[in-house]
């Protein structure tokens, strides 16, 4: 069993914005596998499924990004899996826009979620799947930036990777994150 985190931050003010890219994976990846995610449990909305041969559990905690590690270690302890287990799909700065990267482990970098989910859990030991969204504009506020919605000519290319990082994901529960490193990262 997985369980597949996409980080956001919950209500409709957030809705389709910078920071709701692992939302918006989520919600691909549901949709191509019939997959309701609309159960509220463990401060998290899930939606349980098989995707790739294995049973996962969808996951968007509900906490606010800052402290998503509370859903994570609560999903974790519930269903008793490795953190090996845990895939986290987020939305990364350090990236360019639409660039997709797929890691096994690592630092939280600049993100105060996987920061949370690091701390909560003991580990960085964990797969994860970055969205890029680029960085603001000189003189920008970075929280202004990530909480607001794409620029629309970076719509298309967004569209893009939200579906390529649904790919990245199916490719490592069914081939392994080598695999999906190799045909996803770039």
């Amino acid at each position: 069993m997985y369980i597949i985190i996409g980080l956001g931050n919950p209500g409709m003010e957030y809705k389709d914005t910078r920071h709701n890219m692992g939302f918006m994976v989520l919600d691909r990846l549901a949709k191509r596998h019939s997959i309701s995610i609309d159960k509220l449990r463990h401060k998290a909305l899930i939606g349980q499924g098989v995707i790739s041969g294995e049973k996962v559990v969808l996951a968007k905690p509900q906490t606010y990004m800052n402290i998503s590690g509370q859903s994570v270690s609560l999903l974790k302890n519930w269903y008793k899996v490795d953190s090996e287990h845990i895939i986290v799909v987020y939305d990364d700065i350090d990236l360019d826009v639409g660039m997709i990267r797929i890691r096994p482990s690592g630092s939280a970098g600049t993100h105060n979620g996987m920061r949370s989910i690091i701390e909560d859990l003991g580990t960085d030991k964990f797969p994860r799947v970055r969205v890029g969204i680029g960085r603001p504009t000189a003189g920008r506020d970075l929280a202004n930036f990530v909480l607001s919605k794409p620029d629309r000519d970076d719509l298309p290319i967004l569209d893009e990777a939200l579906d390529k990082a649904a790919e990245g994901i199916e490719i490592i529960l069914y081939e392994g994150i080598n695999q999906a490193m190799n045909k996803c990262n770039g």
